[in-house]
């Protein structure tokens, strides 16, 4: 998928995820505290336009709804501090890591990957990216939101991160060296929640701008 930022162009091929970046979703889900970032991936085949509908899954299970800040990787290399880290951030959007909530509990009581419960077709529906120039200070209390069916649902503060993003642009660099258009979903707040075949998601990103899906109505 491709992205148009200040008229310059970015391909995603990769998209990393952070899982239990807020401490009151740990909470609400009964997770424990992690003592690094909880990484994990999504094909590019799970973004999701703006104004599009994100398909239902087919294997019929319920999704849940996990809003999210995203972050696209502006550059090639490898930073050296939390400080370079920054530079890296070429732009912000908004937008959801759709989880089948139900598979997910049975992998994780067995210790399995993650892939089919967060990675399935149409699992991370994004808003459009804005551009970012700033510093960490910039970085540290973004707010978002998502709702559904026009009620408000999640409210998120960059500020509450357990890990903020330069740390996650460090940890992920540790594996990986990092390359333009690379995306960020930086971890949810609390609120999560199921959705419904037809449901419409909303998602309000840092600097106001307001996106939405429809879910399709199962067949």
């Amino acid at each position: 998928m491709k992205f148009i930022v200040n008229r310059n162009e970015y391909i995603c091929r990769r998209i990393f995820c952070i899982g239990r970046n807020y401490v009151e979703h740990i909470e609400e889900l009964g997770n424990d505290r992690p003592a690094s970032p909880v990484i994990f991936s999504k094909p590019p085949t799970s973004l999701v336009p703006a104004g599009k509908t994100v398909r239902f899954p087919r294997c019929g299970e319920t999704p849940h709804f996990e809003i999210e800040l995203v972050v696209l990787i502006g550059k090639d290399g490898i930073p050296a501090s939390t400080e370079e880290a920054v530079s890296f951030v070429g732009a912000l959007a908004v937008g959801y890591d759709l989880t089948l909530r139900e598979t997910q509990n049975r992998l994780l009581s067995k210790a399995l990957p993650w892939d089919i419960c967060k990675g399935f077709d149409d699992s991370a529906p994004i808003g459009n990216f804005s551009a970012f120039s700033g510093t960490a200070d910039d970085l540290a209390a973004l707010q978002f939101s998502g709702s559904i069916n026009g009620t408000l649902r999640q409210q998120g503060n960059t500020a509450k991160m357990i890990f903020p993003i330069p740390e996650l642009i460090m940890e992920i660099s540790k594996y990986w060296e990092l390359k333009s258009g690379d995306l960020i979903y930086t971890g949810t707040p609390p609120g999560v929640g199921s959705l419904s075949a037809g449901d419409t998601l909303s998602a309000t990103d840092h600097i106001g701008n307001t996106f939405s899906w429809q879910l399709e109505k199962q067949l």
